[in-house]
């Protein structure tokens, strides 16, 4: 097979599936976009993408992606502890408290927030498309006083140094990868710690029904259904209008999932099953 992740070379979604498809081959993508659309398209088996980050939250942009343009179904997830470092170019080592900018995906930027308030208080922060992307152009422009934020493998990579570990502002700082494929059936047995199973939909609710979302979560509830998350995103029609994304803490059965889905669907809401699938601990 052929995974499609979030690259370039060494980012965190490039270690998670190092891990889980240690075998497979790699291609890496400059966007969660273009993931998907190399999946949809039928130039890889699967794609890996962030879905959401303990301190962060969701990542929309995958969210949103899945909902409005790829019909893509998620067939595993992979959740990973994620270190952040503050990396330098090795002629900048010695005087690194003194770099002139900070390089990083904008969820690295803010999961390190209280060291960048501390230690760099007057220092701009900008953000690249990856974290791998920031130590990469760190170790291709050594005239520049830049430093990167990233994990160790990017620093390894790229030949960097990494003049500070651990500078995230939590101990418990994990991500959601979600694997995504073209069709439904497609199965996958990880080299991994299998935590759990979970369901994911799509919630769109009508738009003259009052109450309807509380009828939606009673149609889980009086069934005894366990949801994990729940969370509203634009439908990009106007204010005010919203889909939402339901995480269900079991994997799709013959009978309690399919009937709640039909009570919803007679309340006049649009339920779409993206996923039924185990979760995976590096």
């Amino acid at each position: 097979m052929t995974i499609a992740f979030l690259g370039p070379a060494a980012t965190f979604t490039d270690l998670a599936v190092r891990k889980a498809f240690p075998t497979e081959d790699r291609t890496p993508c400059l966007t969660i976009p273009r993931c998907m659309d190399l999946v949809v398209a039928g130039e890889v088996d699967l794609a890996v993408v962030p879905l959401e980050n303990a301190l962060e939250g969701t990542v929309n942009l995958t969210i949103d992606y899945l909902y409005h343009e790829a019909n893509l179904t998620i067939i595993g997830e992979i959740i990973a502890p994620i270190q952040q470092h503050l990396m330098v170019h090795p002629d900048h080592a010695k005087r690194w408290k003194e770099v002139e900018k900070i390089l990083s995906h904008p969820h690295a930027i803010a999961q390190c927030h209280k060291f960048l308030h501390n230690q760099f208080p007057h220092t701009r922060c900008e953000q690249s498309t990856s974290t791998a992307a920031a130590a990469q152009f760190i170790s291709e422009h050594p005239e520049y006083r830049y430093a990167a934020i990233g994990n160790a493998l990017s620093a390894e990579s790229y030949q960097l140094v990494i003049a500070k570990e651990n500078i995230h502002d939590y101990t418990f700082n994990h991500t959601r990868f979600i694997i995504l494929s073209k069709g439904e059936n497609r199965q996958i047995d990880l080299p991994l710690k299998k935590t759990q199973d979970k369901t994911t939909i799509m919630v769109t609710l009508p738009t003259d029904n009052p109450g309807a979302l509380h009828q939606v979560l009673s149609a889980f509830a009086w069934r005894h259904i366990n949801l994990s998350k729940i969370e509203s995103r634009p439908l990009k029609t106007g204010l005010g209008n919203y889909f939402f994304i339901i995480d269900i803490g079991q994997k799709m059965d013959e009978v309690l999932l399919p009937s709640a889905f039909k009570e919803m669907e007679a309340l006049g809401c649009k339920v779409t099953v993206i996923g039924s699938y185990s979760s995976y601990l590096i």
